[in-house]
Formats: structure tokens, sequence, C-alpha cells
């Protein structure tokens, strides 16, 4: 009765187009569902965010579920998930993309999950990593150790936001360090993060995560800009 009355009072709003959610829908209303513009990267091994990273860092694997346009319902989605704590958002969308992941091989070799970490300060300022929940609920579906103390940010730094396309190519790889011991030499991680734009930051993960003995690497993100014009 209490939910009930909540939900009339204050109704639920779909995160993609702030229209009124029905009692059957969550996070996102049925017609945003429908146009939300999945990538399949999963399908194709070599994508264009495989293709991003030639040359650059070796990947097992690397996957984007959907495309990020500056305008539209994933920056409405990532926007929310980012700046307004709207978490659920990351459990919606990683609970989804594990039933599209549990059907290929490579997902068994997965050792743990690693987000790109927020600087402490960072952390404190806005409460919350933005890909914790998206990387806790693959965790959960696929059965996979989520660990967020092994890769660590050493240097605060503007976010990639209110950087210009220049500045965001340009990441100093000391801005990231790695703690390690002998059980994780030859591991393969699954690093994650929420918009994959020139790649430099995930390249500088790469390198930081590189140090440890025999290591291997793959990468997913919840979004990947579809061009440079984002």
């Amino acid at each position: 009765m209490f939910t009930s009355l909540k939900n009339l009072l204050f109704p639920k709003v779909c995160l993609g187009c702030e229209s009124f959610l029905e009692s059957n829908e969550e996070v996102l209303c049925t017609k945003c569902r429908h146009e939300l513009p999945l990538t399949n990267y999963h399908l194709e091994p070599e994508n264009e965010l495989m293709k991003k990273f030639y040359g650059r860092i070796e990947l097992q694997f690397g996957a984007a579920m959907v495309y990020y346009h500056k305008r539209g319902i994933v920056h409405e989605l990532i926007h929310n998930l980012k700046y307004y704590k709207h978490q659920e958002i990351g459990t919606f969308l990683g609970n989804w993309y594990a039933e599209d992941l549990k059907t290929l091989p490579i997902v068994t070799t997965f050792d743990a999950i690693i987000p790109v970490p927020l600087h402490k300060k960072r952390l404190r300022e806005r409460g919350y990593n933005q890909v914790e929940t998206f990387g806790k609920a693959l965790s959960d579906s696929l059965k996979i150790a989520y660990d967020d103390t092994i890769l660590v940010r050493n240097i605060y730094s503007k976010t990639q936001t209110q950087k210009n396309f220049l500045g965001r190519t340009d990441v100093n790889t000391a801005i990231f360090g790695v703690n390690f011991t002998e059980k994780n030499h030859g591991k393969h991680f699954l690093l994650i993060d929420d918009v994959i734009t020139t790649g430099s930051t995930l390249e500088a993960c790469a390198r930081a995560l590189q140090k440890i003995p025999g290591s291997k690497l793959s990468i997913i993100s919840i979004a990947d800009t579809h061009n440079m014009g984002f």
C-alpha cells in the first residue's frame, strides 16, 4: 500500500525521455528500450572498439553495449548515472548486457572485473564511482569477481567532459598505479568504463595493469562514441 501511494505521489519517470513509467517498467520506458542504439560489438571480433586500440594495447576482447551521441537516450542515461546519483541505471544496463555476454566462450576466462577508478578526492565529491553498479551487475550475473582495489588513480585531474578533444588524447600513464601480489600474476582482467571517447584513459589503465606479470586484458564499456563529433 505504501509503495502504491509513493508511486502515486512521486511517479517514476523514464531516465531516457522523462515520460512516466508504467507499473511494469523500470529505468527506461518500452519506447526508449527499443530505441537504445545497441552496438552488437560482442558479436563482431573486429569491431570498432577493438580497432580503436590497434597498435596501442593488446586486447583479448573489447565491446561496448551502446553507441554514445551528444544528444539522445544514452546521453541522458550516462548523465543521470554520473551526476544525479541514479546508480540503478548501471545495474539495469549491466544485467541486460550480461545476458548477451553469457553466450561468449571468452567470458569464462575472465578472472576479475576492474573498474576505471576515481581519485579519492573525486570519489568523496561524487560519493560513488559511476561504473560500479554496472560492474557489480556483470559480476553477479557472470559469476566473475569484482575488484576495485588492484587499479588505483594516483593523480586528481579534470573530468573528461571538461577537456577538449586534444586533452582527451593525452593522458599521463602515471595517473594510474596497481596494487598486486603474486596471486594476481597471469590473470585475465576485464577493465570496465562508462563511456569511451578516444580510449586514452583506458590505454593508461591498461599500461598500469600490464605491470602485473603475465596479465591479459579485455575491455567492456557501457558506451562507445560513434564518432568524434561527440
